[in-house]
């Protein structure tokens, strides 16, 4: 069986993050499956998804990390086809990756107890993405 669902975040632009955890949780228990994964997209190429201990100091550590393996910058080769000065966060977003698998047990996720589903504005300016959540298994 499958079950999918989008969800809508509103971002206030680069290193902007936010917990799904509870919202995914949701959205898998109302699916009915017992025994499965979870699948968390999102659509584009300038955020990510992913896990972390969701606190204060790590959703300001990851994106500082993030600018200095890719600074903001207009020497990167997708600023000479577009100039449009986020050729950093497509690289971010590509590092991190668009989409997390996890795992279903008994109906609940299987998270440890400081892992959090998190989204990664990675783009420099605000922006209201989709995130499609796809729930596969046994009921």
């Amino acid at each position: 069986m499958s079950y999918q669902r989008e969800i809508q975040v509103q971002t206030a632009g680069h290193k902007a993050m936010h917990d799904l955890t509870d919202e995914v949780a949701r959205i898998a228990a109302e699916s009915g499956v017992r025994s499965g994964v979870v699948h968390i997209f999102n659509i584009g190429s300038t955020a990510a998804i992913g896990t972390i201990e969701f606190e204060p100091g790590l959703q300001e550590d990851l994106p500082d990390i993030l600018d200095k393996l890719f600074p903001p910058s207009r020497n990167y080769g997708h600023e000479h086809a577009w100039h449009d000065g986020n050729g950093h966060s497509h690289l971010q977003a590509t590092m991190l990756g668009p989409s997390l698998t996890v795992p279903i047990k008994d109906g609940k996720l299987l998270l440890g107890t400081w892992q959090q589903i998190f989204h990664l504005e990675c783009d420099i300016k605000p922006r209201r993405r989709t995130i499609v959540i796809t729930v596969m298994g046994d009921s």
